[in-house]
């Protein structure tokens, strides 16, 4: 299986991009675990520039995505919601709305935060939208880093089992959804 990791920040120190680096070195056998690192280079949403040929970041993205089996994102919370960055990518993600990438695409989110909710509102925002852009949102338990700036080891690793076993969980749960499409015979 494999998963596109999209961490929600693009500072070089991020938190939530070394969560999702500690879920590929933990992630078990056959689950393949990817780093998206795009998100910083992506323009503003504009609808002239959606077209048959868009940016090529945003095609970059789209492919990304269409290649992926899963996607897990990993948001902190700004002003109690997603960051500006990580809704734009999935508004361009989400075109066009019948056919895009991410519709009945696997998802699960988690997040990372200094704060003592671990982005639990911005996981809730990222939820809703990532549901109203066709995607199949996982309903796993959230997993919350709280004060994540002390939730790491100085070889980036988790010092939590309680979040350890979660984000297993996500991926488990990510992996039943990937094989139940398996499963599912196409129409002829």
């Amino acid at each position: 299986m494999r998963v596109l990791a999209i961490p929600g920040s693009v500072r070089a120190g991020s938190l939530n991009a070394r969560l999702l680096r500690h879920v590929a070195e933990q992630a078990p056998a056959g689950v393949d675990v990817e780093l998206y690192g795009g998100l910083k280079s992506i323009p503003p949403y504009d609808e002239d520039d959606d077209t048959d040929a868009p940016p090529a970041e945003v095609a970059a993205l789209r492919e990304a995505i269409e290649r992926a089996d899963a996607i897990l994102i990993a948001t902190p919370e700004y002003n109690h919601s997603i960051p500006g960055i990580l809704k734009n990518a999935l508004d361009w993600a989400s075109r066009p709305h019948t056919t895009s990438t991410l519709r009945n695409k696997p998802v699960a989110v988690t997040g990372a935060s200094t704060g003592r909710f671990g982005a639990v509102w911005a996981q809730a925002e990222a939820r809703k939208v990532l549901g109203a852009t066709g995607a199949r949102v996982i309903d796993t338990e959230a997993v919350a880093i709280a004060l994540a700036h002390d939730a790491f080891d100085a070889k980036g690793r988790l010092t939590t089992t309680d979040h350890e076993v979660g984000l297993l969980r996500i991926l488990d749960d990510l992996a039943s959804e990937v094989e139940r499409d398996a499963r599912v015979p196409v129409p002829a």
